[in-house]
């Protein structure tokens, strides 16, 4: 069921001489990109400002499923996550496999995406909005019936409701 069940990460993202940082919310049910941000420091704000980018009707018993990182273990985010009455869950250590879905969607993204080519800020963040709208709406999915991510899930609730 659709906005059920999130998992989030971070990737890192070379730029020039330096890092972005790419955090990512993601439905495991239709594998649609629901919330992401990006800066260029590795502060908390990088994951609490994507959780404040998740625009959901209720986020009352939706469950966030993270790994171990300091981001995740911080009492800011842990309090938000609270406040919105969500279920955090969190991999055991060293278990990478439990948030494979977000793994796998980076690496295909990394593959994907030609960012090792910008160079600014500003236009990585312009080609990582552009590859978002492609994932969500045009990237057809061979385990999700080969429709996109916003297909299936719009095929996911018809189900429900009819």
């Amino acid at each position: 069921m659709p906005f059920k069940v999130f998992c989030t990460d971070i990737t890192y993202l070379p730029l020039l001489n330096r890092f972005a940082y790419l955090s990512v919310i993601k439905d495991v049910a239709t594998g649609e990109v629901v919330a992401w941000n990006m800066t260029l420091h590795m502060e908390i704000s990088l994951v609490t400002d994507t959780i404040k980018n998740l625009k959901l009707a209720s986020y009352e018993h939706v469950l966030i499923h993270s790994d171990q990182g300091f981001h995740y273990t911080n009492p800011t985010y842990i309090e938000i996550v609270k406040e919105l009455a969500m279920i955090q869950s969190m991999s055991v250590r060293g278990t990478c496999i439990d948030n494979a879905p977000i793994e796998s969607f980076f690496g295909h993204m990394k593959d994907e995406l030609d960012y090792q080519s910008c160079t600014s800020f500003q236009e990585l963040r312009s080609k990582i909005a552009e590859y978002m709208q492609y994932y969500n709406y045009e990237r057809k999915q061979w385990a999700r019936n080969k429709m996109t991510p916003v297909e299936y899930r719009q095929h996911l609730l018809a189900q429900v409701g009819g």
